[in-house]
């Protein structure tokens, strides 16, 4: 069984929505289990993130996808803080050779999302991880992947609705990536 976690940082909810899409994806392939883990604000004392139990149900998986809103241009800071939690992990290089995605939400379908999705990956690559990024072209008949970002699964929030939802679109997109990333496990597990 591949173990998927999904660790997010959501602060109004629609990073939520596309977490578990993501785990939705994962989950939905034979022999997977996906697990969500929300960075949760108890967690961050004096600017620092630590939650010990976290980090071992992360160092059990076989997968680690990363989820967080894009707040001006960047990773948001609960996110950053987490990333930071992971130091000693890579002193001691806990993660290598694990799978790392990402996703991300803003308000625009821009919104400077591929500047968090690229910080994500380079912590995740620091760590010895194998990065995982969306495979789909956006001129498919599903619309996964309509902003065109490949580096992870990039979402649009719609306040039209309220509670705040993402695009049908864009959840498909996480739902993908999370797929994708529960069947390269499948593989590296089968081949170790």
């Amino acid at each position: 069984m591949s173990e998927i976690a999904v660790v997010f940082h959501s602060a109004t909810g629609t990073t939520r929505k596309l977490a578990e899409a993501v785990q939705a994806g994962a989950a939905g392939v034979a022999g997977a289990a996906a697990t969500l883990h929300e960075i949760r604000p108890l967690d961050i004392v004096d600017g620092r993130w630590k939650n010990d139990a976290l980090l071992s149900a992360l160092d059990a998986a076989d997968a680690i996808v990363f989820g967080c809103p894009t707040f001006m241009g960047g990773p948001s800071a609960q996110m950053k803080a987490f990333l930071d939690g992971t130091l000693p992990r890579w002193y001691a290089r806990v993660w290598v050779g694990k799978l790392g995605a990402a996703f991300t939400v803003s308000s625009t379908p821009s919104g400077d999302k591929l500047q968090t999705l690229t910080a994500i990956a380079v912590t995740a690559m620091q760590h010895g991880m194998l990065w995982v990024g969306v495979e789909d072209s956006p001129l498919n008949a599903a619309q996964a992947n309509r902003l065109g970002i490949y580096v992870g699964a990039a979402g649009q929030a719609d306040y039209t609705t309220q509670p705040p939802g993402v695009q049908a679109a864009d959840l498909r997109t996480g739902e993908r990536l999370g797929e994708r990333v529960a069947k390269l496990a499948q593989r590296l597990r089968a081949t170790a």
